[in-house]
């Protein structure tokens, strides 16, 4: 296993007052997960901040990820009284039910209001999850500002959705920070590392010995393979052979194996696959 991966791992002192100061100007927090990897991919320290907050998860990517996984994984968030959704911020697909589970979470804070009030949100989420595409689609890319406020320091601006309620825009807050090399091989896998800082033919071999173990069909199916040999490394050369990435020499080119592999992966193309799932 790659031991260590090379990453920004942000200062945490300096996001955990950042999230802190954001979170006293709103309501609820959205927070965007990637379907795939639903706990690599979120902040290790959420829990603790949003304590007390109203949140909903949105597992995004969720058309890469297993159907069934994603469901689980939804089920076992509401069973904890949390929130869950399934979504794809791209082609706009669960962002109706999202809106749904939020018109919820402001029709119960107003219910015993004179006055009330248009729902304050705050988007969460690590690199790569989706978080920019998924305001996109919340706000129709129409965003408003809404104006300065109290307590809004210079870089964020309030966006207004089409149902009234306000979005808190604050980019580049929230960095994971992973002690556990499979967190980082996690996120590797779906791209939230860059690749160009990764030994992609090793990485790509590590993802060949997850599937493997729990996706053995899918790649059999996808590589037309007879079945799959003994060692991921013999798996990865009879890939290379089915698709002709050999160098002179007869030598098996590792790195567009690897490249061809990840994007695959990555593109749901292989099938749909969840690595991480929330009865491990």
């Amino acid at each position: 296993m790659i031991e260590h991966i090379n990453w920004y791992p942000g200062h945490m002192k300096k996001t955990r007052e950042l999230i802190q100061e954001n979170l006293k100007l709103v309501d609820a927090v959205v927070e965007v997960v990637d379907a795939r990897i639903p706990l690599s991919s979120r902040n290790p320290i959420i829990d603790e901040l949003v304590a007390g907050k109203q949140r909903v998860i949105a597992f995004n990517k969720s058309d890469l990820a297993d159907e069934q996984a994603v469901d689980a994984w939804i089920s076992h968030y509401r069973e904890q009284g949390i929130y869950a959704v399934a979504v794809n911020a791209n082609t706009g697909v669960g962002v109706q039910r999202l809106l749904k589970l939020l018109e919820d979470i402001q029709v119960e804070r107003n219910r015993d209001r004179l006055r009330h009030k248009a729902l304050r949100l705050m988007i969460v989420g690590v690199p790569n999850v989706g978080k920019s595409s998924l305001i996109n689609k919340l706000t129709k890319k129409k965003s408003a500002k809404i104006g300065d406020r109290p307590g809004v320091t210079r870089g964020k601006q309030w966006l207004t959705m089409e149902n009234g309620m306000q979005l808190l825009d604050t980019p580049g807050i929230l960095w994971p920070k992973f002690e556990d090399p499979k967190v980082g091989l996690n996120l590797a896998f779906c791209g939230s590392i860059k690749d160009e800082i990764m030994d992609i033919a090793t990485l790509a071999l590590e993802l060949i010995g997850e599937l493997s173990t729990n996706y053995p069909n899918l790649l059999i199916e996808r590589y037309k393979l007879e079945s799959l040999e003994e060692t991921p490394l013999m798996t990865m050369k009879a890939i290379a052979r089915k698709r002709g990435f050999i160098l002179p020499g007869k030598r098996i080119d590792y790195e567009r194996t690897g490249r061809a592999i990840l994007g695959e992966f990555r593109g749901g193309l292989i099938g749909r696959i969840t690595l991480e799932h929330w009865d491990q």
